[in-house]
């Protein structure tokens, strides 16, 4: 109790004193990496060679304007090549930019992958149909065309109940949304590969519709 007191007296020596606490600079992101430049590659696809061409303009300009890093296309290596600089004031901004590209070369749209860089609690999720049952030949392609549906009418019935994006590329299903959502799309797209009717899928989409409505 005397080392305590002693102490408290130590204490209020030091505030009759005046004595002020250190205060310390925030760092920015440069220095929060020691100074180092990061670099970040993602590799283009051949199919998605022209739309990222046409789609060049709008991809650059969140990248370079909303989390202010360097960007060029390589064209030897066909990749996206980006790194920091000292204007750039985030340090997960590569991260979100290398997610942003990734989920572009997935086959998402520029207005549908660049939420990535808005929100935080977006992902991205990719699966093969043979994972979820081993099929081949013609029995892989209707289980594809039950996911697809007519006219891609299944598949907008999906994102639109559960508020994902999904794409159908050859045997392989990427999702982009919040964790909740593609869990429940995840479900309903694993139920029409091992053979569930289009109808049933439908009346749980409107069911899980319905209970989203009411929670929001």
């Amino acid at each position: 109790s005397s080392l305590a007191q002693a102490a408290a007296a130590e204490v209020d020596s030091d505030d009759e004193m005046g004595t002020d606490q250190p205060v310390f600079a925030k760092l920015n992101a440069m220095a929060e990496r020691g100074g180092k430049v990061e670099y970040r590659r993602i590799r283009c696809p051949k199919h998605r060679y022209t739309p990222l061409r046409n789609d060049w303009e709008q991809i650059l300009m969140p990248l370079v304007e909303f989390l202010k890093l360097q960007v060029r296309f390589n064209t030897k290596t066909r990749s996206i090549e980006m790194k920091t600089s000292s204007h750039t004031p985030d340090t997960g901004a590569l991260q979100k930019g290398a997610d942003f590209c990734s989920a572009y070369m997935l086959g998402f749209e520029v207005q549908d992958a660049v939420a990535l860089l808005r929100l935080d609690d977006l992902y991205v999720e990719a699966f093969q149909v043979t994972d979820v049952k081993m099929l081949k030949g013609d029995h892989l392609s209707r289980a594809v065309g039950r996911v697809a549906g007519h006219d891609g009418k299944t598949r907008f019935a999906i994102e639109n109940a559960t508020r994902c994006r999904i794409v159908v590329a050859d045997t392989r299903v990427n999702m982009l949304g919040s964790y909740a959502n593609i869990r429940i799309a995840r479900n309903a797209i694993c139920d029409l590969i091992l053979g569930a009717p289009p109808g049933k899928v439908y009346n749980s989409m409107r069911n899980v519709a319905k209970r989203m409505s009411e929670r929001y």
